[in-house]
């Protein structure tokens, strides 16, 4: 005779005690609604992030135009400067050199 397959210590069901569904459905139903209220305040929020990140944005790009715009304003006035201070330094070096008698055109040569 061949040996029965199988667990022999199978738990079997005995009637089991009734189970409402009908709350058990309720339950999950009133999960599921609340999560769906939750998903739409989230996306509700996402959307109003999105325009305020939207704005800032806007609001960053106007400052770096502003930026570029003040970069170049600075870098044109260090030219002045710069291309005054050399007009002085020349005016210097003649005066300098008118005092010490050099001719002109040594002072032509050392302003070259």
């Amino acid at each position: 005779m061949p040996r029965p397959k199988g667990s022999k210590n199978k738990v079997t069901m005995i009637a089991a005690a009734s189970i409402d569904y009908a709350a058990l459905i309720d339950e999950k139903q009133s999960a599921k609604d609340s999560l769906n209220a939750e998903v739409t305040s989230i996306a509700a929020n996402i959307d109003s992030l999105k325009a305020d990140l939207k704005s800032k944005k806007a609001e960053i790009k106007k400052l770096d135009k502003e930026l570029v715009k003040l970069t170049e304003k600075k870098d044109e006035a260090d030219k002045k400067a710069a291309e005054a201070a050399a007009e002085k330094e020349a005016v210097d070096l003649v005066k300098k050199a008118l005092a010490n008698g050099t001719t002109v055109d040594d002072i032509l040569e050392l302003l070259k």
